[in-house]
This record gives structure tokens, C-alpha cells and sequence, in this order.
């Protein structure tokens, strides 16, 4: 149990999202139709940094994750991996919880969420997020809404900049 805890101490768990103005996660189906040019650069920059992306079934089938400059945990029911041709790609069968405690074992603490609204809102809810990094662009009438003020109530401290017309908001526990 000791070692368990110590793991869990010394996790850094940071969930990456871009959001349009009205809270949508996607755009015709994926994140890049909600997403500017200014926000993938710093999503690029911040995913090299992780020692593994966490991300949902869904979000393995219907976004780039084909090549990942470290491991990428496809958290699925289904046992067939949607990312096969991504040597660095694992798929569990696992809760978000538990599938945070086995990545941090098996890759390094610093994990990267990237995943869709129902394990972001699992996690948050869980007080498994240390970090939120939230890309806000002026996009509408996406898909897959969040709540952010609701989202950002569960942090701390929240810093915000304006770079080329995206808000990037900084949240810590």
C-alpha cells in the first residue's frame, strides 16, 4: 500500500483541452475543427514533455494519434486497438483511475489526458487533475460540450493570456 501511495504522491496528472467560445470539444467530429493554429503549436510543445498521453476509444478513432512522440494509453472496452500501427500505442480495459495508476507505474508520473468529455469529467470529478490546460478559440456550434467555468471551479489557481485570439487558461489544484 506504501508504494501505491508514494506513486500516487508523486503523479502529475495535467488534462490538454482545446474549447470553441461555447464550450464545444469538437468540430465535424474531431478536436481540429474547434482547434487554431496557435493552440496545436503549444499542445505539440506541451504533449513532448509527458511521459504518457491518456485518451479514450473514441478519441483514438477519430483523432491524429497515429504517431506520438511518447505512449499513448488507449483506455477501451473493446480489446481491438484502434492505433495498432503506433508502436508506442497500449490498450487497456481499465477505469480512467486505474488506468492513471498503471500508466504512472509502467511510464513515469507526468501524464498527459487528452481525452474526450466523460473520462476529463471523471478524473476532475475524482480529484485526479493536478493541472488543466485549456485552449479557448472563438469558435461555435461545435459538438461535445463542457461547462469551463464549471470545469475551472474544481482549481485553484488560474492564470489566463491572449495570444493571436485563443485564451489559454492555466489551472492548478
Amino acid at each position: 500500500m506504501g508504494e501505491k501511495l508514494n506513486i500516487l504522491t508523486h503523479m502529475r496528472v495535467t488534462i490538454t483541452l482545446v474549447v470553441g467560445a461555447d464550450g464545444s470539444t469538437s468540430k465535424d467530429g474531431n478536436s481540429a475543427g474547434v482547434s487554431s493554429a496557435v493552440d496545436r503549436s503549444a499542445f505539440l510543445s506541451r504533449r513532448r514533455s509527458a511521459d504518457c498521453i491518456l485518451i479514450g476509444g473514441n478519441t483514438a478513432r477519430t483523432e491524429p494519434y497515429h504517431r506520438t512522440p511518447v505512449p499513448v494509453v488507449v483506455i477501451s472496452k473493446s480489446l481491438i486497438n484502434p492505433l495498432a500501427d503506433n508502436r508506442l500505442a497500449h490498450c487497456w480495459n481499465l477505469s480512467p483511475e486505474d488506468a492513471l495508476d498503471r500508466a504512472s507505474r509502467t511510464f513515469g508520473p507526468n501524464i498527459h489526458v487528452e481525452a474526450g468529455v466523460g473520462i476529463i469529467r471523471q478524473l476532475v470529478d475524482a480529484g485526479r487533475v493536478d493541472f488543466l490546460e485549456l485552449s479557448v478559440t472563438d469558435v461555435v456550434g461545435g459538438e461535445d460540450l463542457i461547462d469551463v467555468d464549471e470545469l475551472l471551479s474544481h482549481f485553484s489557481q488560474i492564470e489566463e493570456k491572449l495570444v493571436s485570439g485563443t485564451r489559454f487558461i492555466s489551472a492548478k489544484k
